[in-house]
């Protein structure tokens, strides 16, 4: 079993601090969603604990070893990160994108082999969208895009994955396609941290929720336990509900629909 885990750990640019104090462990088969408004610092989080910003203060680890001290190339072997959507310029095809996780496993300049695309091929299968291989990157919808991302992601045979807000600006169908895939993920064995705006995406998937709030993690346990009305207006400065369904899941309401919906009954 892996572990990804941070102690005490402070974050931030040079000369401007972001957070501090965080304590996290990620195992695999986990899903782990990371919880908090714009400019918390979730995605600085992440960097460092890639290892792409250096720690400020206290240290990561993985599966025990400091990351300070280990080559980028074997962090990539074993942590792989999916970022925000984003539109990529030149017009790669879906496979090319894909065989980009390979990168972690090659020597610098070596060229791709067979093994390198046929496991390219396997993670596209794995996320259904191996119809889109030769399509041009550019040109296929947000959606496919993001789970183009986390074919990417998988080809790196990391047994971690870091999310960044993976169904950012995705319409709902997207949303429930891309976490569809990220549960089946974490049911294979990976270990998952994803960072979401939405408490509900906590509630349908996540194995545990942290909740960032002014650079410090004020909360860490299950999603039922840890997001309540209260919490969830102190870090988004908003009156919610927590409303149970008829099946037992819970989702969030802001108070003023609440209100509304009592006014028209």
């Amino acid at each position: 079993m892996s572990e990804l885990a941070a102690e005490r750990l402070a974050f931030g640019y040079r000369g401007h601090p972001v957070g501090s104090g965080v304590d996290l462990a990620i195992a695999s088969g986990e899903i782990v969603c990371l919880l908090g408004p714009n400019g918390c610092g979730k995605t600085t989080l992440f960097k460092t604990l890639l290892g792409l910003l250096p720690a400020q203060g206290g240290r990561v680890l993985l599966d025990g070893v400091p990351i300070r001290r280990m080559a980028r190339a074997d962090i990539a072997r074993r942590v792989a990160y999916v970022p925000q959507a984003h539109d990529a310029v030149f017009p790669f095809t879906v496979h090319d994108m894909v065989l980009m996780g390979r990168t972690a496993h090659r020597r610098m300049f070596a060229v791709p082999g067979d093994a390198d695309r046929l496991r390219a091929g396997e993670a596209l299968e794995q996320l259904g969208i191996a119809d889109l291989a030769a399509r041009d990157y550019t040109r296929i919808s947000g959606g496919q895009r993001q789970l183009v991302l986390v074919a990417r992601a998988l080809a790196q045979d990391a047994s971690m994955v870091i999310m960044d807000e993976p169904t950012a600006s995705l319409d709902f169908g997207n949303q429930a396609q891309v976490l569809e895939r990220v549960v089946q993920l974490a049911d294979s064995g990976l270990g998952i941290i994803i960072s979401t705006h939405d408490p509900d995406h906590a509630f349908a998937f996540a194995s545990r929720v942290l909740v960032l709030h002014e650079g410090a993690v004020i909360a860490d346990g299950p999603p039922a336990d840890i997001l309540t009305s209260e919490r969830l207006e102190l870090i988004y400065g908003v009156g919610v509900e927590i409303e149970r369904l008829e099946n037992g899941r819970r989702v969030c309401v802001p108070r003023l629909a609440v209100r509304r919906l009592e006014l028209t009954r």
